[in-house]
């Protein structure tokens, strides 16, 4: 870990915490953990690191003094906290769901360069340091053991990149947690398509002219371009036949998402966000993990094509492992799936109620 002192949103949507019958019973409390002096894989340093998080529930121990419920739920590229706290994942946190939130002490972190953690559009912009996912993981994991005194989780679960810093949860920190849930992602190095349509992305950001290596007026065009990118690829191609049956329908949705769909978007923040991934590879560390896990992915989904049989083959090296993939006949949209608890809270559920996956 680096030296320093430490002091105390699906997929690309920000939700908002919506009033229901789950709000009144429990709101969620925010707070800011501040890493000092926080050196990132790239050489470069900043002096105060930001790391904003929610938690839900109340922290409990055992009879030993060790953290006995407590859950880490990361959220996706360009999300926040946020994304977490609106009307469709309020369920897994009811009374009797598989997160209880009257059961379990949820954290849900804003990774380095979202939400209102420290990001490039606090003011440096492209000065800001370029991180990876490997800083992410260590901003989380000192939030959770400095800042919140956790020294044990029971699970660890996140959608798309939250997803894929679940698998790298359970190869840095074997001992620590019981259980992982990663959604909508794959443990290999991003290749293929999946690195492609990234690249593509960022393409259409930094080579705007607008953009003027970060230091930009107004947000350059490739913004609106980019997130319309992103809607379209999260997508299942049978929902979105669905919604958009004929030349007029699809039209008209293509004009909808690019009304809007630079607001509340910095493109330096989707640069970083889209390049953090740059070095995530946990495929040939995956016999180190020790936790239960069920990893769940969609059959039509773009980013993760199920017919390259990527995980069929590297769920096996997983010693306590399992793979479900949610068929289109059951609802299946695409990336987006990761963001609908409908199809895959029941996947979750059993893996909670694992007795085996208790290591304490």
């Amino acid at each position: 870990m680096k030296n320093g002192k430490s002091c105390l949103l699906v997929v690309m949507s920000v939700a908002v915490f919506l009033t229901s019958g789950f709000a009144q019973q429990i709101q969620p409390k925010e707070g800011d953990f501040v890493l000092r002096d926080f050196h990132f894989r790239s050489g470069e340093m900043l002096p105060q690191l930001k790391i904003h998080y929610r938690t839900l529930g109340n922290l409990q121990h055992d009879a030993a003094g060790h953290a006995s419920n407590a859950v880490l739920l990361l959220h996706g590229t360009g999300g926040s906290s946020a994304s977490f706290v609106g009307e469709r994942f309020a369920a897994l946190f009811q009374p009797g769901q598989a997160l209880d939130a009257n059961r379990y002490f949820i954290v849900i972190p804003d990774g380095i360069g979202h939400g209102k953690s420290s990001k490039p559009s606090d003011g440096m912009h492209a000065r800001f340091p370029h991180y990876e996912y490997e800083d992410m993981i260590e901003a989380q994991y000192r939030l959770v053991t400095e800042g919140l005194k956790i020294d044990h989780l029971q699970l660890v679960t996140g959608v798309s990149m939250g997803g894929m810093h679940t698998w790298m949860w359970g190869e840095e920190h074997p001992e620590f947690v019981d259980r992982l849930f990663p959604l909508v992602c794959m443990p290999i190095e991003i290749a293929g398509r999946n690195r492609l349509w990234r690249d593509f992305t960022m393409n259409l950001i930094s080579s705007d002219p607008d953009y003027n290596g970060g230091e930009y007026k107004q947000e350059p065009h490739g913004v609106a371009e980019t997130i319309t990118m992103f809607d379209l690829i999260i997508d299942g191609p049978s929902h979105l036949q669905q919604i958009a049956p004929n030349r007029d329908r699809a039209d008209a949705l293509f004009a909808r998402w690019t009304a809007h769909a630079a607001e509340n978007r910095d493109a330096t923040d989707l640069l970083y966000a889209l390049n953090a991934s740059r070095n995530y590879n946990p495929e040939p560390n995956l016999e180190k993990i020790q936790a239960h896990v069920v990893a769940v992915n969609a059959a039509d989904d773009f980013i993760n094509p199920p017919e390259l049989g990527v995980m069929d083959k590297l769920i096996a090296r997983v010693k306590h492992g399992k793979f479900v993939l949610i068929p289109v006949s059951a609802g299946a949209h695409g990336h987006g799936s990761g963001g609908d608890p409908a199809l895959w809270k029941q996947y979750l559920a059993e893996l909670m109620a694992e007795k085996g996956s208790d290591k304490q």
